[in-house]
């Protein structure tokens, strides 16, 4: 299996206004590159982490899966700056551009690789991550994103 997380590096680096968005974005950074360390645990070939930015030399392509969520907003096509790409040994491929989804995947396979090694790998999370994973958020999409 093959991740590649795509995030916006400046929600990233926090140069956008949203805290809330920078904290969920940073956390999810987070899981990835821990997931990528001991990602032999759980057979995953390659765990990728994409920063996008929003400068003329960068068109936001896929890295690593060639996979693009886009949804249809004010009768334009708009791609998420921030998703989850999943390929599978047998070829398919899951998206998920809701970062709270995203989040869920990330958080699903450090507890996995947590139950193999015996260790608790998860990485410090921020408030509004762990409202995301424990359930506490009826709507997160539109509070912190």
């Amino acid at each position: 299996m093959r991740i590649e997380l795509r995030v916006c590096k400046h929600c990233f680096e926090g140069t956008h206004e949203n805290a809330h968005k920078t904290a969920v974005t940073r956390d999810l950074v987070a899981c990835a590159r821990v997931i990528r360390e001991y990602r032999r645990y759980i057979d995953l070939d390659d765990v990728h982490v994409r920063m996008i930015t929003e400068d003329e030399s960068d068109d936001g392509r896929p890295a690593a899966l060639p996979a693009v969520a886009a949804t249809i907003q004010n009768e334009q096509i708009a791609i998420s700056d921030t998703q989850l790409v999943t390929m599978g040994q047998n070829g398919y491929m899951l998206v998920y551009p809701n970062p709270q989804d995203a989040l869920q995947v990330l958080a699903g396979n450090l507890d996995e690789i947590s139950k193999v090694i015996d260790e608790d790998i998860l990485p410090e999370l921020s408030p509004e991550s762990a409202e995301i994973l424990s359930g506490e958020v009826d709507d997160p999409a539109d509070q912190y994103l």
